[in-house]
């Protein structure tokens, strides 16, 4: 039996609209179940929602969920999402298209161990972090 850790985000009300923006970054399987569908009582202003919502590309498992109605979102900044690898056209492509709408922390260039590497925020508020080995 083999054990995957995989990130897990909160949105406000924007869950939707985020796990769209990742599947057209990384590509793959888009799921999603609102909470009408998961079995929250129709007719809420929640209902339409996401309860939960899994990308699954390669080796990529990205989840994530609206705020559950009657819970508080509070966001946080300390964790980032980090993309790593030598497939340095896989993951420049990703780099372009998390940064679109975003912005950049620390721009992908040359470290100082020796490989390429950025930070940046994404349209939606996310933390990423990219390493292209040397």
């Amino acid at each position: 039996m083999s054990v995957k850790l995989n990130p897990y985000l909160n949105f406000s009300t924007d869950a939707r609209a985020a796990m769209e923006f990742y599947r057209s970054v990384f590509g793959g399987t888009l799921n999603t179940t609102t909470f009408k569908e998961g079995g929250m009582p129709p007719g809420g202003a929640d209902e339409n929602l996401i309860m939960h919502a899994q990308l699954d590309s390669g080796p990529i498992t990205l989840m994530a969920s609206d705020t559950p109605p009657g819970m508080e979102l509070k966001p946080g900044s300390s964790i980032s999402i980090s993309l790593s690898g030598d497939d340095e056209t896989t993951l420049r492509s990703y780099w372009e298209k998390l940064t679109s709408g975003g912005g950049i922390v620390v721009p992908l260039e040359k470290a100082p161990w020796g490989d390429t590497f950025g930070m940046c925020t994404d349209k939606f508020g996310v933390q990423w972090m990219v390493n292209i080995a040397g």
